[in-house]
């Protein structure tokens, strides 16, 4: 992915150069430089492993940092700040001076990027070959030292409003404990991996009044012994699917997978192959949905950034209420009572199972991108091809966030109506982020 935007922007900068343009706006205001930006970033997030949860806390502080250096100089959109947590009204750039705002928003982007991620510097090439094309298409030293220069202030206050949002006390906080209760959550195979973010609940929201706004009903009780009890149910239902995955079923399950580290055991031999975690898959998303639709670099820059905020409400919502219900996955619950050799058709993920956590966030995010791109937006979903998945179509992102409901319970990880309150508190916490955020002014 570097490569690739290393090689546009060489392919910009030559363009440039054999036109002689001295309109250097157009070059940045073409949303090709910010898609290609964003996917830097997912590839950093992909290749040093950050959980799910934190790679959507990356997402949202740098493309609100993003989004309010390009809104400050955009009549016709309106800043955050005041309308999202704790953000604080942001600095105004010097009337007196010329700037590029979507330079110092593609600054912005790699600055608060660099920040939250690590390796440190890891997108600081990416800010030097945007110096570079901004030198090639003639963008006068003044502008760029401006633009260069706002965008520092706005990733400073960024970053300081980020510090607070308890992340780095949940760093310390104590590990998850593991118990003799049935029912409870415990380790699965194959890693028997640490329970993930088990304090992200304390999360700071964006946009949500509280992680606990949209809490979804109490799951069914744990009644394994009672062949009518609505969890017994649930557990056979799951089992009988089990036994006749279609292979429509498998591409569904294998496309929505988004395991961002799985570890693979053969015999005494392992190793771990990477794709995009749920929320990275989504901003993938959220860049084909633009080039498809033409959309200006404003428009882009909205979806981007509404998008990740729901991504990052949504996780928090639902963190909370997996910690607070701690249920068992079905692989737990059905190699101790039904079949000791039975596994799931994609890798059970370190984290208890109710309510489902892909089904919540992607209802999140389809709200978001509908409310920028049409709710009824058709396109073509590329993004796991580059994983060796095949492409699916669909009508709509709504359509998109439903059919995975059927994705983790043909993936045989979560059991049915897991999905379908994940799906509909995703939707409550996306209609409320919709809502509340005031962003293009119409």
């Amino acid at each position: 992915m570097l490569s690739k935007f290393l090689c546009y922007l060489t392919f910009m900068c030559v363009f440039a150069s054999c036109k002689n343009s001295n309109n250097y706006q157009s070059h940045f205001e073409d949303p090709k430089l910010l898609i290609q930006t964003v996917e830097k970033l997912n590839m950093v997030i992909l290749d040093n492993n950050f959980t799910p949860p934190v790679a959507t806390r990356n997402y949202a502080y740098a493309t609100i940092a993003a989004y309010e250096a390009y809104s400050a100089g955009n009549k016709n959109y309106k800043s955050l700040g005041g309308q999202i947590s704790g953000l604080p009204i942001m600095p105004k750039p010097d009337t007196a001076k010329i700037y590029n705002f979507e330079y110092a928003a593609l600054i912005a982007l790699c600055q608060v990027g660099n920040a939250v991620t690590f390796p440190a510097g890891s997108l600081d090439d990416c800010i030097k070959q945007l110096n570079h094309l901004a030198d090639s298409v003639g963008m006068p030293s003044e502008v760029l030292n401006n633009s260069m220069a706002f965008a520092d202030t706005i990733s400073n206050v960024v970053l300081n409003w980020s510090q607070k949002d308890n992340y780095l006390q949940s760093r310390t906080m104590p590990a998850y404990t593991v118990t003799n209760t049935e029912g409870t959550w415990i380790p699965t195979p194959a890693a028997y991996a640490s329970a993930v973010e088990p304090h992200w609940g304390q999360i700071r929201t964006m946009v949500l009044d509280s992680s606990k706004q949209f809490l979804p009903p109490p799951p069914y009780v744990f009644d394994i012994k009672n062949k009518k009890s609505a969890y017994y149910k649930e557990v056979k239902k799951l089992i009988k699917v089990s036994k006749k995955l279609t292979d429509e079923q498998k591409h569904i399950a294998l496309f929505w997978d988004d395991n961002p580290f799985k570890l693979n055991v053969i015999g005494h031999a392992m190793f771990s192959t990477k794709k995009f975690s749920p929320p990275g898959h989504w901003m993938n998303i959220c860049g084909l949905a633009s080039i498809k639709s033409k959309a200006d670099f404003g428009t882009t820059l909205t979806g981007y950034t509404k998008t990740s905020i729901a991504l990052f409400d949504a996780f928090i919502a639902c963190w909370q209420a997996k910690y607070i219900y701690n249920t068992a996955r079905p692989e737990t619950v059905i190699n101790k009572y039904f079949d000791k050799d039975w596994v799931p058709f994609i890798q059970t993920p370190p984290f208890p199972e109710y309510s489902a956590g892909h089904c919540t966030i992607s209802a999140a995010a389809a709200e978001a991108l509908s409310n920028v791109y049409g709710n009824n937006f058709a396109y073509t979903d590329t993004s796991e091809e580059a994983f060796g998945i095949k492409r699916r179509s669909f009508t709509s992102f709504r359509q998109a966030a439903d059919e995975n409901i059927e994705a983790r319970f043909y993936g045989l990880i979560h059991f049915e109506y897991s999905c379908v309150a994940g799906n509909t508190c995703g939707k409550k916490i996306g209609n409320f982020v919709v809502e509340k955020l005031q962003m293009k002014v119409n």
